[in-house]
């Protein structure tokens, strides 16, 4: 069975094709099927309803089954930011390595403890026939003072699981604790109960 993803992203559609080949599921990146999706403006107050609004989209533009995410940083000190706005926390043009000094600096004079914070990724399925379903995944951690590691992408150097940080871990480390490979295999299991 054939699967769209709305993104553009090879790294996501490698590790969904890695979770969900064994059920018999193609996944498919839209030019792979001919087609262009439209960017679609995340509107939504939560992850569930921006990953909904991608796959919907997808879905509707494709006639295919489709697959979105929206993920993003939650920090308790900072009442929850950027959470939704992560991708677009200063600016969608501000290179992370700004975006992450500016993060710590508003973290200033936090104790170590009260800087907890968590990735949250929410995986969103549209079927044609207009069924819906969406599974979440969280990874807990927090703020570390500096960016450490080369791995990774985003807010993954300043966040810390333990002593390292996302971007300290291999692929598979993170692969096998993070937000979206937690959310990833709750989506496996709900296709598993529903095809």
């Amino acid at each position: 069975m054939d699967f769209l993803i709305a993104t553009h992203n090879k790294k996501k559609r490698e590790e969904l094709h890695r979770i969900l080949s064994p059920l018999g599921i193609n996944v498919f990146l839209d030019f792979e099927k001919g087609i262009e999706l439209s960017d679609v403006e995340e509107t939504g107050e939560t992850f569930t309803e921006n990953a909904f609004l991608k796959a919907r989209s997808g879905c509707k533009e494709s006639g295919l089954p489709c697959i979105a995410d929206d993920s993003g940083l939650v920090v308790d000190a900072l009442d929850g930011r950027p959470g939704v706005y992560s991708a677009r926390y200063m600016g969608e043009d501000t290179p992370y390595p700004e975006k992450m000094a500016h993060l710590v600096k508003e973290l200033e004079g936090v104790e170590d403890e009260k800087r907890t914070a968590r990735f949250i990724s929410v995986a969103a399925v549209v079927f044609p026939d207009g069924r819906e379903y969406a599974v979440s995944g969280a990874c807990e951690g927090k703020i570390g003072y500096e960016p450490k590691g080369e791995n990774g992408f985003g807010f993954d150097p300043i966040f810390m699981v333990g002593e390292r940080s996302f971007a300290e871990l291999s692929a598979e480390e993170k692969d096998a604790i993070s937000h979206r490979g937690n959310s990833l295999r709750a989506l496996k299991k709900k296709l598993e109960e529903i095809l």
